[in-house]
């Protein structure tokens, strides 16, 4: 934190920078509000990601053109208010299973002596901090559909729930649905059609991805690849993607596949998360090519 408050000093300092005076103190601000929460024992080491995040948004903010710095300074906004909102929520989180311990070892002691008032007191405190915990998730959640952008701490309210299986589902499905505006905002692409199945979510390349019989892929194809590629580094999709090509005729199917793991990989995708297999089945108007992504 002192380099950042090194970095937005120098920015302020120096002239012909790009930034607006309002806009050098409002990058300033936000990296106290950082500062604030590494000097916060509860939350200093809480939401690493999301402080990260954040303070790559305010130097993205310092290091943005006039006409960008509008809408770098709305992404910091909302970078830093859930980065506060994360760690807020895993500190809280943090209490409820110190309090928890703390139950369990009042209840021990209370067997002997007045098991009641143990229990009733450790009860009250840990409802008190669960309680802090929910309001503290809230503000992240708000955050982060305000922002678009992708966040799966719903896991966080799940174990709270006797439905953690359907909450956890639900939070998964929530979370890609933020990604892919996220990655559709950054890329400037729209991303293609997707469907959750048990093998992972499948994203669909329809026939105007391809030239009847080829597998050279079309603009429209090309740029709906950038913003797959901006999808898989959103949102811990780290894991393998296995993309299928299909064709009634012999090797137009791999080579298809082909193709898109060669656009992935020139978007920045590690070439190792990238399985391809080509199919001798017919391509429909729907599906020419699949990529899925492994849960």
């Amino acid at each position: 934190m002192k380099g950042m408050a090194l970095m937005l000093g120098i920015a302020l300092a120096l002239p012909g920078t790009g930034l607006a005076v309002e806009d050098d103190a409002q990058a300033a601000a936000l990296g106290q509000r950082l500062a604030a929460l590494q000097a916060n024992p509860a939350t200093a080491d809480q939401a690493p990601l999301e402080q990260l995040q954040a303070r790559q948004a305010i130097q993205a903010l310092l290091d943005a053109r006039k006409r960008d710095q509008e809408q770098a300074a709305y992404l910091a906004g909302r970078r830093v208010e859930i980065a506060e909102a994360a760690a807020r929520a895993a500190a809280a989180r943090h209490q409820v299973n110190a309090l928890d311990r703390q139950r369990a070892e009042l209840l021990i002691e209370g067997s002997r002596r007045e098991a009641a008032r143990a229990r009733a007191e450790a009860e009250a405190l840990r409802r008190q901090a669960q309680l802090q915990a929910e309001e503290a998730e809230l503000l992240r959640q708000n955050a982060e559909a305000e922002l678009l952008a992708r966040q799966d701490a719903e896991l966080a309210l799940a174990t709270a729930s006797g439905n953690q299986a359907a909450r956890l589902n639900e939070a998964q499905r929530t979370a890609a649905r933020l990604a892919r505006e996220e990655a559709e905002l950054v890329s400037g692409h729209r991303l293609p059609d997707s469907k959750f199945e048990a093998r992972g979510e499948v994203l669909s390349l329809g026939s105007s991805a391809f030239g009847s019989g080829n597998a050279q892929l079309s603009a429209e194809a090309a740029n709906q690849l950038k913003a797959v590629a901006e999808y898989l580094a959103i949102a811990g999709k780290r894991g393998r993607v296995r993309i299928e090509g299909y064709d009634r005729a012999a090797g137009i199917g791999q080579r298809r596949a082909e193709a898109i793991r060669d656009a992935l990989t020139r978007a920045g995708v590690a070439a190792s998360r990238l399985q391809v297999v080509g199919k001798t089945s017919a391509a429909t108007r729907a599906r020419a090519a699949e990529i899925v992504i492994a849960p």
